[in-house]
């Protein structure tokens, strides 16, 4: 029987919702599971003081280590990070970050493929870049590279009397050049940052949207679609991320209002891309192979299609209860390591 280890940073599992997903899917599937944390790694036995799920409670149990590990977040301190690196090289892990939003960009470009579908975007090094982009696009976004959920993103455009109008989280202020230099520089000293080019993608009301391609692989190794879904921004907001005041809609119901006679083709368009761009972005990393993505895409008035970012953790919105769809998943991917893909020691 395959073993599968959760790997997580919080010692207490009732706290990891999705903990308890994964283990339901994985007795049904008559796999062995169980939770653990860093901490609870004895590398001189090899051994694991883990957590498995039986009549409402977790319940302590050693474990050897298992056959692939679920790597479900970021290890919290430096002796953490020595024990899961220790694990990496021995154990296959299901999950492999795929570096910050410019490092993606680069590598997509490289690859050529889809780099039509990327916008232009630059890694801010320095304010003049920022007026640089700015007379070549008058409508901009600067965003942290490493940021999630839609966080420190700020909207600037161009007036007409040397005056930039900031968007930032639905405040709208009005600056002066030097004014906007200052904020930049500010916001530079504490984090970096990237700027592009504004794609408008909007729904009919007015508000901002894009759709989330959820995709993962299967049991055989191959990437399948989890869930198509759009994502709409409140009015006035400059993102459509779920975790600052967005929402979500049924796909079909969104595409037949917004696109007509076109939705049939629009949602082919984005099932294809789906999985074509997955395919193509595991070849873009030598040696890793990815095991779930969240690509978030809008398409502008034109319809074409723009790939806004690449996550290699996304969530589930609870509306559509896909966890048990996520874990299921995993679960079949994990088996799949387990059998084909073992390191030799």
């Amino acid at each position: 029987m395959t073993l599968i280890g959760m790997l997580h940073h919080r010692a207490d599992p009732n706290k990891v919702k999705k903990a308890y997903a994964y283990s339901g899917v994985a007795k049904a599937e008559g796999v062995e599971f169980f939770y653990f944390t860093p901490g609870k790694v004895d590398i001189e036995n090899e051994t694991i003081l883990g957590k498995y799920y039986e009549n409402g409670v977790w319940i302590d149990k050693e474990y050897p280590f298992p056959d692939v590990i679920y790597n479900a977040s970021y290890p919290l301190t430096e002796k953490a990070e020595r024990i899961v690196d220790y694990l990496y090289d021995r154990i296959p892990f299901t999950s492999h970050s795929i570096g910050d939003k410019v490092s993606v960009y680069e590598r997509i470009m490289k690859g050529k493929e889809f780099k039509e579908f990327l916008i232009p975007t630059l890694e801010l090094t320095n304010v003049k870049m920022l007026l640089d982009m700015i007379n070549l696009y008058p409508k901009i976004i600067m965003k942290p590279l490493s940021g999630h959920q839609g966080s420190g993103i700020l909207f600037i455009e161009k007036g007409d009397d040397e005056t930039f109008k900031i968007n930032e989280a639905g405040n709208i202020s009005i600056y002066t050049k030097r004014e906007l230099l200052a904020l930049t520089l500010l916001k530079m000293q504490k984090e970096e940052y990237l700027v592009q080019k504004f794609i408008s993608c909007q729904i009919k009301s007015g508000h901002v949207y894009d759709f989330r391609l959820h995709v993962q692989k299967n049991g055989e190794g191959k990437w399948v679609i989890t869930s198509i879904y759009p994502r709409i921004g409140p009015l006035g907001s400059i993102t459509s991320n779920l975790g600052n005041g967005g929402y979500t809609a049924y796909l079909d119901r969104l595409l037949q209002e917004e696109f007509n006679d076109d939705w049939f083709n629009v949602k082919k368009t984005l099932e294809h891309f789906s999985l074509s761009f997955s395919k193509h972005f595991d070849t873009l990393y030598d040696g890793t192979s990815f095991d779930e993505l969240g690509i978030d895409v809008g398409i502008d008035d034109n319809q074409k299609l723009w790939v806004f970012e690449v996550n290699w953790r996304p969530g589930v919105p609870m509306i559509f209860n896909g966890e048990l769809d996520v874990a299921r998943n995993t679960i079949h991917y994990a088996k799949y390591l387990a059998t084909n893909n073992r390191p030799p020691l």
